[in-house]
């Protein structure tokens, strides 16, 4: 199976950023909220305003695009929503990279003037 194909007809457009702005891939991608039972061992954390939940999703991408050799500090970003790339990893079928699979969740950018 066409991995990217299927992606082309289920997915969104994604960019994944370098951490100087340049666009290093652009493709498309399934991302997906993680449910309360899927995310039960993530952590929220507390911010001058309360919990945060920082929102995790489950990301589907191509192997064109692997998340687990991006630089440090890259980011994802869809319809203007920056995520951060906390775990990813390949899936094979057989030999071959079948998908990158990651944990991704919305960036908090914290208000520079305070």
């Amino acid at each position: 199976m066409n991995t990217a194909k299927y992606l082309d007809t289920v997915g969104r457009q994604v960019s994944l950023i370098s951490p100087s702005g340049e666009t290093l891939s652009a493709h498309r991608a399934v991302i997906s909220p993680l449910r309360y039972k899927n995310k039960m061992y993530l952590n929220g954390v507390f911010t001058d305003i309360g919990f945060n939940s920082e929102g995790h999703y489950l990301y589907i991408g191509p192997p064109s695009c692997d998340l687990t050799d991006a630089p440090d500090g890259s980011f994802l970003l869809a319809d203007g929503i920056k995520y951060r790339i906390d775990r990813a990893e390949k899936v094979y079928a057989g030999d071959e990279i079948f998908y990158i699979w990651a944990i991704i969740r919305v960036m908090i950018e914290e208000d520079e003037n305070e």
